[in-house]
């Protein structure tokens, strides 16, 4: 029988778990949603997200919570925009900040005017800011970051090491990154996930990205499953994928696999020795006794 189509058998150290989320809903999207126009407006700068977006992100926290996914995820990856980590640190954080704790908080309290308690840092995955998965570039103020030292004291405990500029030198005032250039760019984030060791990882970014880096992957899927990956984020939305090293991108050996014959020992194949008494019976007809 001919194996079906339809499956595929790939080793288990060459896979990911990744759990992408879109941020919640923000100040920019609430005029944006209804004219596209309004993306252009100053004071969208970075836009924080709204108190319906708290209230998106508790409700995920809450299905996060009972899905058993704060114990599995070994790393929070997060877009350095207001949007981004407010979300990443809200969903998968710790709760509350008590006084006492020495640990510095994931976020301050009332950070960018949210009026939210600090949110601990203990007992949750390392939380890393990463420019490469940042929303489309150029042009709209509300995809345009702070500084990394202003956003240092909002997020004490969140990683920004990787990077480099302090200031926004990726978002210009007068150009708007063309789709294809989102997409390489996504494609290239998804590749470096392979050179962490982390198998479990969340990653808070934006619906641009998450669309247009899928579509190219999802390119040969089914149409189903093709429309179920990439299909455009609502606002706080979860989706877990499995990414697959096809072109052996990770080098990690295998965690579970075990080489077996130890101790050492005979181990020939039951049909090896099948073959082997058949020769045998065979000789001895063949010689006189």
């Amino acid at each position: 029988m001919e194996p079906s189509a339809g499956t595929a058998i790939y080793p288990l150290h060459r896979c990911k778990t990744i759990h992408l989320v879109r941020h919640a809903q923000g100040l920019h999207n609430v005029e944006g949603d209804k004219d596209h126009s309004a993306y252009m407006k100053p004071e969208f700068f970075d836009a924080r997200i709204t108190p319906l977006g708290w209230n998106q992100v508790d409700h995920l926290r809450e299905h996060v919570k009972k899905c058993g996914l704060p114990e599995k995820i070994e790393l929070v990856i997060c877009s350095p925009l207001l949007r981004t980590m407010q979300t990443a640190v809200g969903v998968f954080g710790g709760e509350n900040c008590a006084n006492g704790i020495s640990a510095p908080p994931l976020m301050v309290a009332n950070a960018a005017d949210s009026g939210r308690p600090a949110i601990s840092s203990l007992n949750c995955p390392p939380f890393l800011a990463v420019e490469a998965c940042r929303e489309r570039l150029g042009i709209h103020p509300c995809d345009k970051r702070r500084s990394i030292t202003e956003y240092r004291t909002l997020f004490p405990g969140i990683d920004f090491s990787l990077i480099q500029d302090d200031e926004d030198v990726l978002w210009v005032p007068d150009v708007r990154e063309t789709f294809e250039s989102l997409a390489e760019r996504g494609m290239k984030f998804i590749d470096w996930l392979w050179t962490r060791e982390e198998k479990e990882i969340a990653i808070v970014t934006h619906s641009g990205l998450l669309c247009h880096t899928l579509r190219m992957y999802s390119k040969e899927c089914h149409p189903t499953v093709r429309h179920e990956v990439s299909k455009y984020f609502a606002n706080c939305e979860l989706r877990s994928l499995m990414l697959v090293d096809r072109r052996m991108h990770g080098s990690d050996s295998p965690s579970y696999n075990y080489p077996g014959k130890i101790p050492a020992g005979l181990d020939v194949p039951s049909d090896a020795v099948d073959e082997k008494h058949v020769e045998e019976e065979a000789q001895e007809r063949i010689e006189p006794a």
